[in-house]
């Protein structure tokens, strides 16, 4: 596997945590886990060990060597898969080309999520987590545009128990201003990130990636339905050193914690 699964590698040496008895582990399927967020996911749910398989989409053949992951050579136009997993993440992201490896993976199409999200139900996918990239702003126009017209009621609409769609922690922000006096502004903004206090920064993708593979683990016991993990919410799990008792409060409809406001732009 890639460089980032350095730290699952290692975490999968060591002896499982223990699982409440008489519960069966979950089987989660990552589609979508070549770029940087993708990645980090599927880092954070092999690390934590509490998955019954892991396993991710790919379209073509890729030997893991990662304890606990199981790769499935498959796309939307493949015939169904009984019991390819309980609960999918579908991770919308940029490309990279850390190495050759990541054309290997799955990589979704934002206009065909619905036809996908329809082969993993008829696949035996009970839960949904769909996953925006963790920073807009940097996406290129056309993953931009498939986003923008991104199908969410037909997805929703499938038979589902639960879908959660997660979306990007912070707005776009990334385009040049027309008005000189707010490109000054933009430009005097950027050298105050470098003296910002890292709990103000932009959230990075392994932030979020904790985040959504926390989720992923909490999901099946949760209440059925839709949601939408509001950018807030991701860049409030961001904050957390571990998000999960905030997972649980959020699929259990309690009282979060107020984000602090945004800053404003001179």
């Amino acid at each position: 596997m890639t460089d980032s699964l350095n730290h699952a590698l290692r975490a999968a040496r060591t002896e499982p945590p223990a699982r409440a008895p008489g519960r069966v582990p979950a089987t989660l399927l990552v589609a979508g886990a070549g770029g940087a967020l993708g990645s980090a996911v599927l880092e954070h749910a092999l690390a934590s060990q509490r998955f019954g398989a892991v396993r991710v989409l790919v379209t073509q053949a890729l030997r893991a060597s990662v304890q606990g992951l199981e790769t499935v050579i498959a796309a939307p136009e493949s015939p169904p898969r009984a019991g390819l997993a309980d609960i999918a993440v579908v991770v919308f992201d940029t490309k990279r080309h850390a190495n050759g490896r990541e054309e290997a993976f799955l990589r979704p199409n934002p206009r065909g999520l619905p036809a996908l999200a329809q082969w993993l139900h008829a696949s035996g996918v009970r839960d949904l987590v769909v996953v925006m990239p963790h920073r807009a702003a940097s996406l290129p126009q056309a993953l931009k545009s498939g986003l923008a017209d991104l199908d969410e009621h037909a997805v929703a609409s499938l038979g589902f128990g639960r879908v959660v769609f997660v979306r990007s922690a912070q707005a776009p922000s990334g385009e040049r201003s027309n008005v000189w006096l707010q490109r000054l502004a933009d430009g005097v903004l950027a050298q105050l990130r470098m003296m910002t206090p890292q709990p103000d920064q932009p959230v990075r993708s392994s932030k979020v990636a904790r985040f959504v593979a926390q989720l992923a683990l909490q999901l099946p016991a949760s209440a059925a339905g839709t949601r939408v993990a509001a950018p807030e919410l991701v860049w409030l799990a961001a904050q957390q050193a571990d998000p999960a008792e905030l997972v649980r409060a959020w699929l259990a409809d309690e009282a979060l914690p107020t984000p602090a406001a945004k800053r404003m732009r001179l």
